[in-house]
């Protein structure tokens, strides 16, 4: 009985031990599928200097919860090259997040990948710590030389789309001359009438008379546009040549004035002439006046006489002095350089308003003020539109985007500085210029457990301007963020910089002051600019906006 007892007792023992285990065992599995909604991963854990990595981090969640990935410098000491988008797989009514990374390092070793903080909802989880070894490349110097490193050599900027413009302007012009040239300058085929117009009074009178035969004003008794056309041909032709006021001038006045020509011998006019030239005047005035009707055959022969005494006229004329024509030629030379000059006025104030126009539908579009410097040109201006250059400066490397290659420069150290502190710099520009850019990268020796104040190393900074002459400088601190998520101090304000070589004058410019720390490395932005200049404003902004950083090695 009391065996039978001892060994249900057992059994019972037993069995409460292996049900004890398997509560325990059901508890860890649990635990453990709620806590692999998280999981990271590598492809590969040995890799060659410069060579890439995916890491990869999968998380499981319900499709209600908000799921952030760590971006920014948080895989030191590896570096992160390329941030990929993020993959979602759907199942039912959770989802499935795939967030790849490529990461590198350029220096051998082996390195361990720091856990990753992921945020689901309002819970934070942590992966597990990956290791990676960094293999050297070995390189056969009996099979590979060895050479010594290449010296800097110039490279030429990508040329720039200047052609195009000019070759719009050189079009524009074209066309504006082009029509000048064909409205203005080209000589023109000259019409009958101005042909008529450059022959001599004689030759013109005659073919108005000839004209006047082939007209027919006598086949429809139109006589008197018939002899207004007669009397306006020989008063012309009189008026050029004997008598200036023969076309204003009455019958009565037109004749007495030939009488007296001819009475003071400046005219040898016999009387028969001037007789005929009366009697056709009067009965053109009784035609013209008085509506009289005279035989066409009488109308014909009045135009054969006047025909013939233009000739007696031509005839008894005297000849031109030397004197004369050198003074009508010069009269011709005067009448030619006239037309020149207004022609030369018109271009010059076609030109001068296209370019007015040009000027006001240009300054209309962009500001008048970037077309006054495009056109006149603004050394800030150009460095603006000029090729912008990326490029990594320091150790770690500063990424900026800056209007020329910043050159390096050696910076005034004292000894004790120099026992402190290893610093490398970068700048273009300096303080009395438009614009002015340093970047500092200075590996510090720290003693203990003292960690670096950026507000201090900025109040070093401001310091140093103070005693080479810099004023009333008014001093903003903010926090700043790269856009690859690197944190550090803005500070930022007004100045007077010395303006001139002598320093004296001063002018009103705007500064920025970026600083980043990283255990024992300090990193620096430092631009400065004048305040009036609206092209700096602009370049300042987009070299802050391009400022990247990599977070050292711990």
């Amino acid at each position: 009985m009391n065996n039978s007892l001892r060994i249900l007792n057992k059994k019972l023992a037993d069995w409460g031990l292996r049900s004890s285990g398997v509560l325990c065992l059901f508890f860890f599995l649990a635990s453990w599928l709620l806590n692999a909604q998280v999981t990271a991963s590598i492809d590969s854990t040995s890799i060659k200097i410069g060579a890439q990595i995916t890491y990869s981090i999968e998380v499981k969640t319900d499709t209600t919860s908000l799921v952030v990935f760590p971006e920014g410098p948080s895989f030191s000491p590896l570096e992160m090259i390329e941030s990929y988008k993020t993959d979602t797989l759907w199942q039912n009514d959770k989802y499935n997040l795939i967030k790849k990374y490529g990461l590198t390092q350029f220096d051998s070793g082996a390195y361990t990948i720091p856990p990753q903080k992921i945020i689901i909802g309002d819970k934070t989880y942590l992966t597990d710590s990956l290791k990676v070894e960094v293999r050297n490349i070995l390189v056969d110097s009996t099979k590979q030389g060895l050479y010594d490193i290449k010296p800097i050599i110039e490279v030429e900027k990508p040329t720039s789309d200047w052609w195009k413009y000019l070759l719009y302007i050189l079009l524009a012009l074209g066309v504006v001359a082009g029509i000048l040239y064909w409205f203005l300058w080209r000589k023109k085929p000259l019409t009958e009438e101005e042909q008529i117009a450059l022959l001599p009074p004689y030759d013109r009178a005659k073919l108005a008379l000839k004209k006047l035969e082939e007209s027919t004003y006598l086949k429809q008794d139109e006589f008197k546009e018939y002899y207004s056309e007669l009397t306006l041909i020989i008063r012309k032709y009189l008026d050029e040549k004997v008598y200036d006021h023969s076309l204003e001038s009455t019958t009565d006045e037109l004749i007495n004035r030939l009488r007296l020509l001819k009475e003071a011998n400046q005219i040898d006019l016999n009387q028969e002439t001037i007789k005929n030239l009366e009697s056709i005047l009067k009965r053109a005035d009784l035609v013209k006046f008085a509506k009289s009707k005279p035989d066409p055959a009488l109308a014909e022969l009045d135009r054969k006489t006047i025909d013939v005494e233009i000739d007696h006229v031509k005839e008894v004329l005297p000849e031109p002095s030397e004197e004369e024509k050198l003074l009508n030629e010069q009269y011709k030379e005067e009448l030619k350089r006239k037309e020149n000059r207004k022609k030369i006025v018109i271009t010059i104030a076609v030109a001068a308003a296209l370019i007015i126009l040009t000027f006001v539908g240009f300054g209309l579009k962009y500001g008048f003020s970037y077309v006054k410097d495009t056109v006149l040109g603004n050394s800030s201006l150009e460095l603006l539109e000029g090729n912008w250059v990326t490029s990594d400066y320091g150790v770690p490397p500063i990424t900026i985007s800056t209007p020329e290659v910043l050159k390096r420069m050696s910076p005034e150290q004292s000894k004790e500085a120099i026992e402190q502190a290893q610093m490398t710099m970068f700048g273009f520009g300096n303080l009395v210029e438009q614009l002015s850019i340093v970047v500092v990268t200075s590996k510090v020796k720290l003693e203990g457990d003292k960690k670096v104040d950026l507000k201090e190393v900025v109040e070093k900074n401001i310091k140093t301007w103070e005693d080479s002459g810099i004023q009333n400088i008014v001093v903003q601190n903010d926090q700043f963020v790269t856009p690859n998520g690197a944190e550090g101090l803005k500070t930022y304000g007004t100045a007077d910089f010395p303006h001139g070589t002598s320093g004296d004058n001063k002018s009103k410019g705007n500064y920025v002051i970026l600083a980043f720390n990283s255990n024992n490395v300090i990193q620096e932005v430092i631009l400065s600019w004048k305040m009036d200049d609206v092209y700096a404003n602009e370049m300042a902004d987009r070299i802050l906006n391009s400022v990247e950083l990599i977070k050292p090695k711990e």
